[in-house]
């Protein structure tokens, strides 16, 4: 019994409050409600979880609901991922015997493709203990193998047993060339049709071929049929995007989208991406860690109607009126039936191939649709920032500034004087920021867990402090912070990297490097149509010029109070044939790491703008508008390293960091940060 349930009354005394209240849920209701609560990430508002009880709960009714709550929690007593390594995986053997298949593909996925998952879907995380957001796993029945990128290289090696899994490389050495070189001839590999994306399929499946196997879907996930205590579907409240933050109606976005269809030569489209429901119903939830989603799909058609597959348990009061008549509400169970009905009706239907599950390519197939495979309608009109979300998103930046700044002038203040008594820890310095951000207006949640890393962990790409893991931060070492928040009317996402004590030469110099690339990104000027793999190397040039480079993208796409990471557009070596456009928004973010020693990164958010054309010019220009307003450590930077241009633009820089912020944080923070915004140039 968890601590705190022991005053729980009983489900009578529960089931009195409820009907007093006029609830439509009696106790065992709220037990089964409680199920997907608790599997669900835990809120800023603890009690947030009570508006799908009742619209407001008494006082005695609130200490019931949260006793109960407190009754079926977990006692924290968690199962160790890397002791039961082993067993799980001789589990998942055998269940794979029995079913008579050879293999089994394990992505980091759920039925969206998120890049956050629900506790339920970590199916990866359960199996292996990697609990990273990217990679994959194949098992077969005597070896198996685990897929991360660049960025989870250390980390997989501290948290996968290598006795049982053998490590490899997301994007250089992929699941798919693994198992054509590793399936043996007649095996058959199974794999789950809502974990993969129609195109991961394809190639999935001409790699088993050329090993002479079968691929074989599979109707049951083998994993949930072994995973004893697999949590249900998480259950959070969903909420709606009030049309002043985000800038356009429901209705007027749905009638968009339903002409794209007509372009398109679509009569419906399947929309299987939470961040593209949410932005296109203007309703948020809490079904993942750190961003808005409530994981549902939805079926548009060409006449703007919409039918929304969401539990309707989550659904808080208010929001069918917000809603409208022309969005019909269905329970997720009735999606596949109503794809059937698409196809019955001989209907053409659009599917994104490279964001929708297979499973949902394979029954409209099986139903008789005529498949329309193109990209989601919703993705580049979400990517591009109406003005009243951009204008939000400034205001959060301001605001994110200020909390960074007085974070930043606490540290430099507190670092250095309690290096000699140990130091402050990693731990302290995330909830000290975060406790700044808390204070904001509008602030809903941090974005994602802050990368808060002293010296050796700051190498470590996305790195999450644990107790175990925990350092302090020592004087003459580097600390770098990767952190942002949630805001009703914004995301921001933001890193800088600070000296503790006096920084060593080599440590300016390769922050100087990062800083020349984040500069010529910033400062760049190029036409319409150019992507964001064009750009990267501008960011990289510096690094490379040296010697050096690192070994992730350059920048993401940010969402409106959505995605911390959002697609389609991006800046990275990976090629994207996505062209940036005004309003879009996106990270600037090169880096450099030393192993075991420190890790240097530099991430401002900036919005793609047009440029005024250069007289003489043949061609209009578009470029970046920086957002991200906070001090860059100066301490770090080597002037002699930087052009009289570069100079020029770090004291720009620092002037409207100066101007925006200073106003909006207490005198001692404003002195401190006049001061290190000092001009470089004179």
């Amino acid at each position: 019994m968890a601590a705190g349930s022991g005053d729980y009354q009983g489900d009578e005394s529960l089931d009195r409050l409820l009907a007093e209240a006029g609830s439509s849920l009696d106790a065992a209701g709220v037990r089964e409600l409680l199920a997907g609560v608790l599997a669900a990430p835990e809120p800023e508002d603890p009690a947030a979880w009570m508006t799908l009880v009742v619209a407001e709960a008494s006082q005695p009714l609130a200490a019931q609901l949260r006793a109960l709550k407190a009754l079926l929690a977990p006692d924290g007593a968690a199962e160790s991922a890397v002791a039961d390594q082993g067993a799980r995986l001789a589990d998942l053997r055998a269940e794979l015997a029995q079913r008579g298949l050879d293999g089994f593909v394990v992505p980091h996925a759920d039925e969206h493709q998120g890049e956050y998952l629900p506790p339920r879907a970590e199916r990866l995380a359960w199996l292996t203990g990697f609990d990273g957001s990217a990679g994959a796993a194949v098992v077969l029945g005597d070896t198996a193998a685990i897929f991360v990128d660049g960025r989870y290289t250390l980390q997989v090696e501290a948290q996968v047993d290598g006795a049982l899994y053998s490590f490899h490389h997301l994007i250089e050495e992929p699941p798919a060339k693994w198992v054509e070189e590793n399936l043996p001839t007649d095996s058959k590999l199974g794999y789950d049709p809502w974990l993969h994306t129609d195109d991961q399929v394809k190639r999935l499946k001409a790699a088993v071929e050329k090993a002479g196997g079968e691929l074989v879907p599979c109707a049951e996930n083998p994993i949930d049929k072994v995973w004893r205590d697999q949590p249900p579907p998480p259950l959070s409240p969903v909420l709606s995007q009030r049309d002043d933050f985000a800038g356009k109606a429901s209705a007027a976005k749905r009638q968009e989208m339903a002409e794209a269809l007509h372009k398109a030569g679509a009569e419906a489209a399947v929309i299987t991406q939470p961040d593209s429901i949410a932005w296109l119903l203007n309703v948020r939830g809490g079904d993942v860690s750190h961003t808005p989603l409530p994981l549902s799909f939805a079926l548009l058609r060409d006449d703007a109607t919409t039918d929304w597959f969401v539990d309707r348990r989550k659904l808080t009061a208010g929001l069918e009126a917000h809603l409208g008549n022309a969005v019909s509400l269905r329970q997720p169970d009735e999606l596949g039936p109503a794809l059937d009905e698409l196809g019955v009706a001989g209907r053409r239907v659009l599917a994104d191939p490279s964001t929708a599950a297979a499973w949902i390519f394979e029954r409209l197939a099986d139903s008789g649709a005529k498949l329309v495979r193109a990209a989601d309608p919703c993705q580049l009109p979400k990517a591009r920032k109406n003005a009243v979300e951009l204008e939000g998103t400034r205001s959060a930046h301001r605001r994110d500034g200020a909390a960074l700044t007085r974070f930043l002038a606490w540290l430099a203040a507190e670092a250095p004087r309690r290096a000699v008594n140990g130091g402050i820890s990693e731990i302290e310095a995330a909830e000290k920021l975060q406790g700044f951000r808390r204070e904001n207006e509008h602030y809903r949640d941090l974005s994602f867990d802050t990368i808060s890393g002293a010296g050796p962990n700051g190498a470590i790409v996305h790195y999450r402090v644990t107790d175990e893991t925990n350092r302090r931060l020592g004087a003459g070492e580097l600390y770098l912070v990767d952190s942002g928040a949630q805001y009703l009317d914004g995301t921001t996402d933001v890193t800088r990297t600070i000296a503790v004590g006096e920084p060593t030469a080599a440590m300016r110099k390769h922050f100087t490097l990062v800083l020349k690339g984040h500069i010529a990104l910033a400062a760049a000027r190029f036409p319409a149509g150019t992507t964001g793999s064009q750009l990267d190397t501008l960011a990289r040039l510096p690094l490379w010029q040296a010697g050096l480079d690192y070994d992730h993208g350059t920048g993401h796409g940010v969402g409106s109070y959505l995605g911390v990471h959002e697609g389609p557009q991006r800046v990275s070596k990976m090629p994207n044939r996505v062209g940036l456009e005004p309003g879009m928004i996106i990270s600037n973010e090169p880096g450099y790491y030393k192993t075991g020693a420190y890790g240097i990164r530099i991430e401002n958010l900036v919005t793609v703008v047009e440029l005024p054309r250069i007289e003489g010019g043949e061609r209009d220009m578009l470029g970046f508008e920086t957002l991200t307003l906070a001090p860059i450590d100066l301490s770090l930077v080597e002037p002699s390293l930087l052009s009289a241009e570069e100079i020029a633009w770090l004291d720009a820089y620092h002037a409207r960091v100066r101007e925006a912020i200073g106003p909006e944080v207490d005198d001692e923070t404003a002195n401190w940060l006049s001061e290190a915004t000092r001009p470089l140039g004179g």
